[in-house]
C-alpha cells in the first residue's frame, strides 16, 4: 500500500463512530474467540493465546507474557464501555460481556502467575494497575458492585510502585526488581496509576523528574531511561512510541497549565517524529512486545483528542493520528483464507500498519497476540472520536 494513500492532506479513511465501533467489534471478536481461551481446561477462566496456532502445553509452559494480558484487559474493558453506551453485548446476547471476559481475565492472570499479582516488572504491574481501575470503574458504571479482589490488586500493586520510586538518580521508577535501570516505560504508566488513584502529588514528582531527565528538548519527545551500569549513570537515547502515550496520559489527568501545555506539544512532537514520513500513521514497531507499542500511544493519543481543555490544534493533530493509524491497520488487514484451520483469527492485523498483513503474516505464518490487540484497541480509539 504506497504511503501517500494516508498523507496528512488528504481526507482521513474513515470518521463515522458507528463505523468504526462496528470495526472494534470484529476485532474484539477476532481476538476473544481465537486467542482466548480457558486455562488448563479450568471453568470460569479466561486467558490468552501469546500466538496461534498453538497447544496446550505451549500455552501453560511456554513463554508468559504478563503485560500482554494487562493490554488485552484494557481492551475488553474499551469494549465493555461501548457495551454500555448501546446496551449491546460485542459478541451477541449467548456470550460473555466483555466485562465478564475482563474480570475473568484478571483472575487467570493470578492463576498463571503462581497465584501472585506481583512481578519482576514494575512497567508490567502498572499496566495491569491501570487496566484493573478501569475494569472497576466500568463495574461501578454498570451498577455491579465491584469484586474485592479489584481492591486487593489495587492494594498488593500500589505496594509495589511505592518501593519501586524511589530518590535513587533524583526520582523516578525502577524499571525491575534488579534495581539499576530507571526509565519511562515504567515511570510514566505508575505516574498515570498514581494520578488516577489519588496519589497526586507522587504522580507529579514523577512527571517532574520524567520533564527534567528524560525530555528530550531538540525532539520534544521522551527518551528511554536512565541505567546504572558499574557505578556510572547512563542515558539510553532510544525513542519507542509507546512510551510517549502514558506520559501523555498522566500529563492530562494531573491537568494544570504546565502539564497541558506539555501534553499538546507532546502532540505535535508526536506526528513530526514518530509518524511514517508523509502520513499521519504512527509507525509500527515490529512484533513480539513491539506489536503492542503504536497501539497504547493511540490509545491516548485518542484521550487527547477528546481533551477540551487543549488546544483546538492539538486537538485535531490527535484526532487525524488517530484515524489515520486505526484505517491503515484496517485496510491493511486480511481474513482468514478458507476453509481456515479452527484457530485462525477471523481477521489477522499486520504489526505494522502500512504493509499488507499478507506480506507480514502470510498464510501459515504463527500470529502473534501482541500485534492483534494492537489492531484492536487502535480501532478502539477510533471509536471514542
Amino acid at each position: 500500500m504506497p504511503a501517500d494513500a494516508f498523507a496528512a492532506d488528504q481526507p482521513l479513511p474513515l470518521t463515522d463512530q458507528d463505523e468504526w465501533a462496528t470495526r472494534a467489534n470484529q476485532a474484539a471478536r477476532s481476538v476473544t474467540r481465537t486467542f482466548g481461551r480457558r486455562l488448563l481446561f479450568l471453568p470460569g477462566t479466561h486467558i490468552g493465546a501469546v500466538s496461534l496456532p498453538a497447544t496446550t502445553l505451549r500455552s501453560v509452559f511456554g513463554p508468559w507474557h504478563y503485560w500482554w494480558q494487562a493490554h488485552y484487559v484494557d481492551c475488553l474493558v474499551d469494549a465493555g464501555r461501548r457495551e454500555l453506551a448501546t446496551t449491546t453485548k460485542f459478541d451477541g446476547v449467548s456470550r460473555p460481556s466483555a466485562g465478564r471476559l475482563a474480570s475473568r481475565l484478571v483472575t487467570t492472570i493470578r492463576l498463571r502467575n503462581l497465584l501472585r499479582f506481583e512481578n519482576h516488572f514494575y512497567d508490567d504491574m502498572a499496566w495491569l494497575a491501570l487496566a484493573t481501575h478501569r475494569l472497576e470503574k466500568l463495574a461501578e458504571e454498570t451498577r455491579k458492585p465491584g469484586r474485592r479482589r479489584n481492591a486487593y490488586v489495587r492494594k498488593k500493586l500500589t505496594l509495589q510502585f511505592h518501593s519501586a520510586s524511589t530518590d535513587d538518580l533524583g526520582g523516578g521508577t525502577f524499571w525491575s526488581t534488579q534495581r539499576d535501570f530507571k526509565n519511562t516505560p515504567a515511570t510514566a504508566p505508575v505516574a498515570l496509576y498514581f494520578a488516577r488513584t489519588g496519589h497526586r502529588e507522587r504522580a507529579q514528582s514523577l512527571v517532574t523528574w520524567l520533564n527534567s531527565r528524560l525530555f528530550d528538548p531538540q525532539r520534544g519527545v521522551y527518551l528511554d531511561g536512565l541505567r546504572i551500569r558499574n557505578g556510572e549513570t547512563v542515558l539510553e537515547e532510544a525513542v519507542y512510541t509507546y512510551n510517549q502515550g502514558p506520559i501523555l496520559g498522566a500529563l492530562l489527568e494531573l491537568g494544570g497549565q504546565e502539564n497541558l501545555e506539555r501534553a499538546a506539544r507532546l502532540v505535535e512532537s508526536v506526528s513530526r517524529e514518530l509518524t511514517v514520513p508523509g502520513t499521519r500513521v504512527i509507525h509500527g514497531d515490529g512484533t513480539g512486545d513491539g506489536g503492542l507499542f503504536t497501539g497504547i500511544l493511540v490509545r491516548y493519543l485518542a484521550l487527547a483528542a477528546r481533551d477540551q481543555r487543549l488546544p483546538a490544534t492539538a486537538r485535531d493533530t490527535a484526532r487525524a493520528l488517530v484515524h489515520a493509524t486505526a484505517g491503515a491497520f484496517w485496510m491493511t488487514r486480511r481474513e482468514a483464507s478458507e476453509p481456515a484451520p479452527a484457530e485462525a483469527p477471523a481477521l489477522i492485523f499486520s504489526p505494522n500498519p502500512l504493509r499488507p498483513a499478507a506480506e507480514t503474516y502470510p498464510v501459515g505464518a504463527a500470529v502473534e497476540l501482541s500485534t492483534q490487540l494492537q489492531a484492536w484497541m487502535t480501532l478502539e480509539a477510533a471509536a471514542t472520536l
